[in-house]
C-alpha cells in the first residue's frame, strides 16, 4: 500500500454501503453480495487544496471517486506547458485509464479540500468480472469523462472573452443546484479560456455589476446565478 503523505489524512476504510453519494458514485448499482467480494481496502482520504493526488506518467494502481470538493486534471503539452483538460466534481471518477494502462495520463490537483475514495485496480477488475453491469458502467463513465473534457476545451476556446468566461461559469455549476457556481482561481480560469488573468477578473466583475452573479463568499469563488447567462 502506498504510504499516506503528511498533506493528506487517512480516515479509514470506506463504508460503501452507507456512502452519502453512493447513488452518484461508481458503486451505485452494486448489492450486498457484490460488496462481499471486496477483499482489498478502499481508503477514505482527505487532501488539502493544491495537493497533487497523482502525477502524469506515474504508475496507475488506483482509481478515485470524489466525495466532496473539486480537482483539476492537467496534461503537459508538447511544448512543455501545463494545460487543464478536465474538472472533477463530487460523484465523478478519475484515473479510469488505470484499468487499461500502467500510467496515469494526467495530473490530478485539488482545487479545494477534497475527500476521495481510493479504489485499488484489483477490486474493480474483480467486480467487473462478477458484475457485467459494473463493467458497462465503467466504460460509460470513461466515455462520459472523455466527452466532457472535449466539450470543456472546445467551449472555452471560441467566441469573445465574455462568452468564454460564461461558458466556463456554466460548466462549474453545482450538480445539485444549477443556480450556484463555484469558480476556479482567476489564473486557472485564464488557463482554461486562453485569456489573461486580468481579462477574466474584468468579465466576472462585469457579470456581478450587471446582476448576473451574486457573491456568496468573501473569496470570490462561490456565486448565485441570479438570471440566465447569455
Amino acid at each position: 500500500m502506498i504510504p499516506i503523505k503528511i498533506e493528506s489524512a487517512w480516515r479509514g476504510a470506506s463504508d460503501c454501503l452507507s456512502c452519502g453519494i453512493k447513488d452518484l458514485a461508481l458503486f451505485a448499482d452494486l448489492n450486498k453480495e457484490d460488496f462481499g467480494h471486496m477483499h482489498t481496502p478502499i481508503d477514505d482520504l482527505l487532501y488539502k487544496r493544491d495537493h497533487t493526488i497523482f502525477f502524469e506518467g506515474a504508475e496507475a494502481s488506483y482509481i478515485y471517486t470524489v466525495r466532496t470538493g473539486r480537482l483539476k486534471l492537467v496534461k503537459s503539452t508538447s511544448d512543455g506547458h501545463a494545460r487543464i483538460v478536465g474538472i472533477v466534481r463530487p460523484g465523478d471518477v478519475m484515473g479510469l485509464e488505470a484499468l487499461v494502462s500502467r500510467r496515469y495520463e494526467t495530473e490530478a490537483v485539488a482545487l479545494s479540500s477534497v475527500s476521495l475514495c481510493r479504489i485499488p485496480n484489483v477490486v474493480i477488475r474483480h467486480l467487473a468480472e462478477k458484475n457485467t453491469s459494473l463493467h458497462a458502467k465503467l466504460m460509460a463513465r470513461w466515455h462520459r469523462a472523455l466527452t466532457e473534457s472535449g466539450n470543456l476545451l472546445s467551449g472555452m476556446n471560441y467566441g469573445t472573452a465574455r462568452q468564454r468566461v460564461i461558458n466556463l461559469i456554466k460548466t462549474l455549476r453545482e450538480p445539485s443546484d444549477q443556480n450556484v457556481t463555484i469558480l476556479l482561481s482567476r489564473q486557472d480560469m485564464g488557463s482554461l479560456t486562453d485569456l489573461k488573468l486580468e481579462t477574466v477578473s474584468r468579465v466576472v466583475a462585469s457579470l456581478v455589476r450587471e446582476g448576473y452573479l451574486i457573491p456568496i463568499d468573501k473569496q470570490g469563488r462561490q456565486y448565485t446565478i441570479s438570471k440566465p447567462l447569455d
